[in-house]
């Protein structure tokens, strides 16, 4: 008996020869079953074709337009940022203070109100007029990447530590 290491296995087997004779096993009709259009030769039916039905695509009326798969932007507004007086402002501590609803996706700060505070934005996205008040309230802007989730695993290891 060969052992299971010396058997002699081919990488691509050769592919299934139909219609050989009926001892071959796929003889006669050749897995076709009998007669029917599936049975004959030539063009085969569309991936949509529903035997003579009105297809279901052609029934649905076109959507028009275009749904994005990008999602759009949190918005913060500037008058908000008053409440971060003297510190550091990220996605973080934005979340935290209830003004978006994940830390994971993309924050714009749009003008609306003024800001007194002097504050650092360390967000990924402010208009020209927001950066302009931020550093006339004697702040700074730095645009940064979107935080990532951590893993499950890593959040378990640095629990852990």
């Amino acid at each position: 008996m060969t052992k299971y290491h010396e058997l002699i296995v081919d990488a691509t087997p050769d592919r299934k020869r139909v219609g050989r004779g009926i001892s071959a096993g796929q003889g006669k009709t050749a897995g076709r079953g009998t007669k029917g259009q599936g049975a004959r030769t030539g063009k085969k039916l569309g991936a949509m074709f529903q035997g003579g039905q009105r297809p279901l695509a052609k029934a649905v009326p076109k959507a028009r337009g275009f749904k994005t798969l990008r999602t759009s932007a949190q918005v913060v507004y500037l008058d908000h940022l008053n409440a971060f007086d003297g510190k550091t402002v990220d996605n973080n501590a934005l979340f935290k203070a209830g003004y978006i609803a994940t830390p994971f996706h993309t924050v714009k700060v749009i003008l609306r109100g003024e800001l007194t505070a002097k504050i650092n934005l360390h967000v990924s996205g402010a208009s020209k007029s927001v950066q302009a008040a931020v550093v006339k309230a004697g702040g700074s802007f730095v645009k940064t990447a979107v935080p990532l989730k951590q893993s499950t695993k890593e959040a378990e290891k640095s629990d852990k530590k």
